[in-house]
């Protein structure tokens, strides 16, 4: 009775929510190698110095930028790579990438990846509503996930066989050749994709779910034993410091932090007010999606004494987690073969839901078959 009950609910909510599943493992899929793809496109920004030619100074380049109509930038990332460019950003939505030997701004380019890619990211999110009709579309989307979670935990506990033996698990683990029909085919596809992608997605659906609900958020760092942080709170009260008189140069604090990693890939120096006493440049010894490997430090505008090294090692059990939570979900943070496995897994899923509703409808036909052949066969009462 209760094998048959998590089936019922298990065929209920892959109906409910397995179309838009479907759309969320397959916007899923295009964007597994999003990353990877975005750098080659900004290929046509990296040039090759000349022999002997100089890089110029962070503070340099920052003027350079300032040239530029309608452009004051707010951060400044630099590459250990002699050939990539400088790329300044204003806020979160617009870049400027600078040769880093001239200060010219490159042309540039279409974007047109980065335009396709939203566009995907936005229908893998709230199917690339605007506005107020985002929130909703979030709403739906959010609850899909939940249903999927509860879909792939029923699922393993539905896929094992009643009979423990070597040619029931076979048929369970790996594809069948001499399925006689399509509908024992589509039975045994569900269960083989399922089984060889239930831990992936486990991590997928459940990363997915910190996103959209502040409860699996706050679940984060309570399993990590500390109270969630409280957004909005007002931030404790310290004791001012006045702006200092005078600022070293940028050039001599991107120096100080590559002290501090030999591996460093990228620095990105946040340009600070004009009243700030402290300076944050994170080091990233990644590729920009491992988490683990980003570090910050702080250090004093005015006489670049360390106020604060912050390796990832240093934060919070609960801030460690909540940032690991975030390039999971993409498999980005075990790089391009967890990105792989993601993928694969987004894969997997679509397959588990085309034959997941296939065998629904098939079930839906034939007990319409049997309703229609009873109602034939019943005599009137007299």
């Amino acid at each position: 009775m209760f094998r048959k009950t998590i089936f019922w609910l298990h065929l209920t909510a892959g109906v409910c929510a397995g179309l838009v599943v479907l759309m969320m493992s397959v916007t899923g899929v295009v964007l597994t190698y999003e990353r990877q793809i975005q750098v080659w496109e900004d290929r046509s920004y990296y040039a090759e110095p000349d022999a002997g030619q100089q890089m110029m100074t962070a503070d340099q380049l920052i003027r350079a930028s300032r040239n530029l109509e309608g452009f004051e930038p707010t951060s400044l990332m630099l590459s250990s790579d002699p050939s990539a460019p400088a790329l300044l950003r204003q806020g979160r939505s617009q870049a400027q990438y600078l040769n880093p030997y001239n200060g010219q701004a490159y042309n540039p380019h279409s974007d047109s990846m980065s335009a396709f890619f939203s566009t995907v990211r936005g229908w893998h999110r709230w199917f690339n509503m605007t506005d107020d009709s985002r929130s909703s579309a979030r709403v739906i989307t959010g609850a899909a996930n939940l249903m999927f979670l509860f879909l792939v935990l029923s699922g393993i506990y539905l896929w094992l066989p009643k009979i423990y033996a070597w040619a029931t698990i076979r048929a369970r683990i790996w594809f069948n050749a001499s399925n006689s029909n399509t509908n024992a085919r589509d039975f045994n596809w569900h269960h083989v994709f399922g089984f060889w992608a239930a831990i992936p997605l486990i991590v997928i659906i459940s990363t997915a779910t910190v996103f959209n609900y502040s409860w699996a958020n706050n679940l984060v760092y309570r399993l990590a034993g500390e109270e969630p942080p409280v957004r909005g709170a007002p931030a404790s009260v310290e004791t001012p410091v006045p702006a200092p008189l005078s600022r070293l140069p940028y050039a001599d604090l991107v120096d100080t932090a590559k002290t501090y990693s030999a591996d460093w890939r990228t620095i990105t120096l946040a340009i600070p007010a004009a009243d700030a006493n402290s300076v944050n440049l994170t080091l990233d010894e990644g590729d920009g999606g491992q988490p683990q490997k980003r570090h910050v430090l702080t250090l004093n505008l005015s006489d670049g004494e360390v106020i604060r090294w912050a390796p990832f090692t240093s934060q919070t059990a609960g801030a460690q987690a909540r940032r690991w939570v975030r390039f999971l979900h993409t498999g980005e943070a075990l790089g391009l073969t967890g990105q792989t496995i993601a993928g694969l897994a987004s894969f997997a899923a679509i397959f588990m839901v085309w034959t997941g509703l296939a065998l629904a409808l098939r079930r839906f036909l034939r007990w319409l078959a049997k309703q229609k052949r009873r109602s034939e066969v019943e005599v009137p009462s007299t």
